[in-house]
């Protein structure tokens, strides 16, 4: 290791990095630093890496902390090494009227995804957030390959309320054959996957519109599948339209931009099911260090199990 007017040079995997300003503090709230954040994503790497891989990756960056202006970050970002992984890929729906970006696409779990995590963590990118798909080793694009359900509690509802329509929609998909797991989102609500056949555009959207529509019909006081503030007040929104193509979705064991630092963290649905405050479902980064240490990875479903075909609804 080196040390030069401000900046470490490290080896990590066999590649020379240099980090840089490891002091800053990015979470005032509780004086997290950059350095423990580094620190945390190559420690929590083992998990996270199968869950990142051949997924392009989205950026929120905040290099001067969660107190300073954040930034959402698609196109690979200036000073990228030549071993850095990049797809060039379709942008619909770009903010900036792209046809195409250059992402950040890490490959499977080998050194050079360590490498590019540790480089993305020095660059303050503290949320990472994925689509529902792959791309292929050639830069193919493949067909959707998760279904996710975004629940966001309209206050006063809170995470509570979430893990009640978390129970109902694994039952939901379990009687369509689909296997679900849960994790908070990091920040208010929580989320729910499940692994399918790769599925043409589109599917899984009208899929898991008709699910939320079913539990808005079985419950209407509770649950809405309609994103308009101005009925969410008191209710979970299910959050559908996250199965677009365009959209992401915070990866599991990625750190959110909150004011501590707390992480979108893989639960045992036991775990929900025994929810009764909100303050009990909140996971920092040691925390999750601590259970990916006891129970391995609680997302493991999603890498391993036999993807069914989505069903029609």
């Amino acid at each position: 290791m080196a040390k030069a007017s401000g900046t470490t040079t490290v080896a990590v995997a066999g590649r020379q990095l240099a980090l840089s300003n490891l002091s800053k503090i990015l979470y005032p709230e509780t004086g997290t630093t950059k350095g423990e954040v580094i620190d945390y994503y190559s420690r929590i790497a083992p998990v996270l890496i199968p869950h990142l891989a051949g997924r392009p990756l989205s950026l929120k960056r905040y290099p001067e902390g969660v107190a300073g202006q954040g930034f959402f970050a698609k196109n690979v970002p200036n000073g990228a090494a030549d071993w850095v992984r990049t797809e060039r890929l379709p942008a619909p729906g770009s903010t900036k009227n792209r046809d195409e970006i250059d992402y950040v696409v890490l490959p499977p779990d080998d050194g050079d995804a360590l490498a590019t995590l540790v480089w993305l963590a020095n660059l303050a990118s503290l949320e990472l957030h994925v689509p529902q798909w792959q791309v292929g080793p050639r830069g193919g694009v493949r067909g959707t390959d998760l279904l996710v359900f975004d629940l966001d509690p309209g206050a006063p509802a809170t995470v509570v309320e979430c893990c009640a329509v978390a129970l109902r929609l694994r039952e939901v998909l379990d009687d369509d054959g689909l296997t679900a797991v849960a994790k908070t989102s990091g920040s208010k609500g929580m989320q729910v996957y499940a692994a399918i056949k790769p599925a043409e555009p589109g599917r899984t959207s009208d899929y898991a519109k008709a699910v939320a529509q079913q539990l808005e019909h079985e419950d209407p006081t509770r649950v809405t599948s309609v994103m308009r503030r101005a009925v969410r007040p008191g209710k979970v929104f299910i959050d559908w339209s996250q199965n677009n193509t365009a959209k992401t979705t915070v990866a599991p064991y990625s750190l959110r931009a909150r004011p501590a630092p707390t992480v979108s963290t893989p639960l045992r649905w036991d775990e929900v099911a025994a929810c009764e405050r909100p303050e009990e479902l909140v996971f920092t980064f040691g925390d999750v260090l601590a259970r990916a240490a006891d129970d391995g990875d609680l997302f493991l479903d999603l890498l391993t199990r036999e993807r069914p075909a989505l069903p029609r609804r």
